[in-house]
């Protein structure tokens, strides 16, 4: 069971080999990168390459650890035994199932997908650290144990935004999506945009990376973003003499899809003027 990439996905050597190193060593595969580098679609290229289906848990600030192993309903139970339910004879009936639970119990191999980690508070894999090691967990309720029939391939998402525990890391298998350098990001255009104009995707990426290149930019601009900002270009109908024609202005065509704060236009456009005045 190997990972060589797929034709809807550029994925760099170094890449499939963390993926089928994590594989091999049955350890979650933690990815960091910028917002924007794929970490996410990974997961999905993973699983449709290897046929196996997907199972996401995106976290949120207020995720919680438990969330992805079950949650016991004591409140629908009081309401059941108010109103003389008989459900609330088993208690199982008001257990709920996380994304965990789904994964181990699944009768097959799955790809189990924990989307930006780092949102959720500081102790969140800390309370992982067990259940992801072992492939097992204990519920109280009913007292039983769930243990992975088939472990799953686990893949970890982080945008780098907190420092994860070195507890958590030690378990983990790590790689870092670098920012594509230019004839990666290419590739990945012509995926998207086959047949593109050539002198098209050229200009646009000069003044792409230009943009990310920029001191003081706030934030840089992604490879998603790069490539809504090509589509706009093309749905114009926008080729590269008319975009080399527009390099000289404060703000590069269609900017909205690149630069999404005032702070980093006003910048971009005081360089121009700047810029402007030198060359006088």
């Amino acid at each position: 069971m190997r990972f060589e990439g797929t034709s809807s996905y550029v994925a760099a050597d170094d890449l499939t080999t963390a993926v089928n190193a994590a594989i091999a060593l049955e350890r979650p595969l933690l990815v960091k990168g910028e917002p924007g580098t794929g970490k996410t679609e990974l997961a999905k290229q993973v699983a449709g390459s290897l046929g196996l289906p997907l199972i996401e848990w995106h976290v949120k600030s207020t995720t919680k650890a438990q969330q992805g192993l079950y949650e016991y309903d004591a409140v629908s139970r009081l309401r059941d035994s108010q109103l003389g339910d008989e459900r609330v004879n088993d208690v199982k009936n008001y257990i709920r199932k996380g994304k965990l639970w789904e994964a181990f119990e699944a009768k097959g191999k799955v790809v189990l997908l924990i989307d930006e980690i780092d949102k959720a508070d500081i102790e969140f894999p800390n309370d992982l650290l067990q259940e992801l090691d072992r492939m097992e967990f204990h519920v109280y309720e009913t007292n039983e144990n769930v243990k992975a029939v088939i472990r799953p391939i686990v893949i970890i998402t982080s945008n780098n935004e907190k420092e994860l525990p070195d507890a958590f890391l030690r378990r983990c298998f790590f790689h870092y999506i670098k920012f594509p350098e230019t004839n990666v990001l290419e590739q990945i255009v012509d995926v998207h945009y086959p047949g593109i104009k050539t002198n098209l995707v050229r200009e646009a990426l000069n003044q792409f990376y230009e943009i990310r290149e920029t001191p003081g930019l706030k934030k840089k601009p992604s490879t998603s973003e790069a490539l809504d900002w090509i589509r706009l270009l093309v749905s114009d109908d926008i080729d590269g003499a008319d975009l080399r024609g527009a390099a000289s202005d404060a703000l590069p065509r269609l900017h909205g899809a690149l630069l999404k704060n005032e702070q980093d236009v006003h910048l971009l456009q005081r360089l121009a003027f700047m810029a402007k005045q030198q060359n006088r």
